[in-house]
C-alpha cells in the first residue's frame, strides 16, 4: 500500500510515524524497516521513487504499517520545502532521521562548483530545516526523536574530503546544541557518527572499499540498532564501535600538521575522502 503525501497526511491513525531521508538504500533503508519493526507509519524520502515504492511495499505487507512515499531532490530548495510542507501537515511524527548524503573524491579546488554546493544544501540546509519544522510539533506533544547521520569525518579537518568532513562537523555542533536546547522538553537528538558501513554509498562516490580493511567495515543492521538504542539513554553524539569511538578519541588529540599530512598522502595514494 503506498499512500500518497495527501493519504499519509491526513491519515492520522494514532500510530507513531517515522520520516526518513536518503531511504531508498543503505542506513536509510535500514532505519526505515527497524522503525517499522518497532509499529512505525513510514514517510519515505528520496530521489529514487521506484526504490521507494518497492521498499514501502514491503514494509507494509512485512508489519501492517503504512508507508508513503516522497521523490525528492533534497539539494534543491523547492523539494525541500515539500518535504517541511508534509512534515506540518503529518500528525504524530515521532521521528525524524536526516540521513541523506553523498561523499566525493575530489578535491575541493579541483571540483566543478556545484559539488561542494550541492553538499552544505544535502548536509546541512536539509537536516536544517527538516528539523525546524519538525521540532514545534515534538516539542508540543513533549515526545519526538531527531537523528542527524553524520559520520566519524565530523572529527578529522585535513585535506581530502574538505567539504565532507566540514559538514559532518557542523551536523555534530548543530545537534549537540539543539540538545541543550532541548532539554527536559521531552525531545531527543541524536548525531550518529559510524564510519566505513556496507552500504551503496562508497559505490555512488566511486570509491574503492579496499581502502579499509575488513575490521573496519561495520554491518548497516548494526549501526542502525546501535542508534536506536541510544535513543533510550542520554548520549548525543553516537559513535557506533569501540574501534570507531577509540579512533575519535585519537583524532581529537592528534595535531593538526600530522592530520594534514596523512590526508594529502592519503589522496595521493587513494584518491579517497576520510570514512
Amino acid at each position: 500500500m503506498n499512500a500518497n503525501e495527501q493519504d499519509m497526511a491526513a491519515e492520522g491513525n494514532g500510530r507513531p510515524v517515522a520520516l526518513v531521508t536518503g531511504a531508498s538504500a543503505g542506513i536509510g533503508a535500514k532505519f526505515a524497516r527497524q522503525l517499522a519493526r518497532r509499529g512505525c507509519d513510514l514517510v519515505l524520502v528520496a530521489r529514487r521513487r521506484e526504490r521507494l515504492e518497492a521498499l514501502a511495499d514491503e514494509l507494509h505487507a512485512a508489519h501492517d504499517v503504512a508507508a508513503g512515499v516522497i521523490d525528492a531532490d533534497l539539494t534543491d530548495e523547492a523539494d525541500r520545502r515539500r518535504v517541511c510542507d508534509h512534515i506540518h501537515k503529518t500528525p504524530n511524527l515521532q521521528y525524524l532521521v536526516n540521513n541523506a548524503g553523498f561523499g566525493t573524491t575530489s578535491l575541493f579546488y579541483e571540483a566543478d562548483a556545484d559539488e561542494p554546493l550541492g553538499m552544505v544544501e544535502l548536509h546541512v540546509r536539509a537536516p536544517v530545516q527538516l528539523t525546524h519544522a519538525a521540532l514545534p510539533a515534538m516539542v508540543e506533544r513533549g515526545r519526538g526523536f531527531v537523528v542527524n547521520v553524520s559520520s566519524v569525518a565530523a572529527f578529522l579537518q585535513g585535506a581530502s574530503g574538505v567539504m565532507y568532513c566540514a559538514t559532518k562537523a557542523f551536523l555534530n555542533s548543530f545537534t549537540l546544541g539543539l540538545a541543550a536546547e532541548l532539554r527536559g522538553k521531552g525531545v531527543k537528538v541524536q548525531a550518529l557518527c559510524p564510519g566505513f558501513t556496507y552500504s551503496e554509498f562508497h559505490d555512488v562516490a566511486g570509491i574503492d572499499r579496499s581502502i579499509a580493511g575488513k575490521f573496519w567495515w561495520l554491518d548497516a543492521d548494526y549501526v542502525v540498532r546501535t542508534s536506536l538504542a541510544a535513543l533510550d539513554g542520554r548520549t548525543t553524539v553516537v559513535i557506533p564501535s569501540l574501534r570507531y569511538k577509540f579512533m575519535a578519541g585519537l583524532l581529537k588529540v592528534t595535531p593538526q600538521w600530522l592530520l594534514n599530512h596523512a590526508g594529502q598522502k592519503r589522496h595521493e595514494t587513494t584518491g579517497d575522502y576520510p570514512a
